[in-house]
């Protein structure tokens, strides 16, 4: 079985959380339609994954 998040998606996962602090966090549609306005070339399952992650770390983050 493999990863369920692959690096290269973590990684754009972190560097957004990290650079739009104010853009991204807890609410899933949210994140989803702001990676749209990214345009970050991401196909529709990958730009998904990478808004669940970013809002799962959001919430990690939150509860510390």
């Amino acid at each position: 079985m493999g990863k369920s998040v692959a690096k290269s998606l973590k990684y754009r996962s972190e560097v957004l959380l990290r650079e739009f602090p104010d853009k991204v966090g807890g609410d899933y549609e949210k994140n989803k339609k702001f990676l749209n306005t990214m345009e970050l070339g991401l196909s529709k399952p990958s730009r998904n994954i990478v808004a669940g992650y970013i809002t799962r770390l959001a919430e990690q983050k939150a509860k510390q």
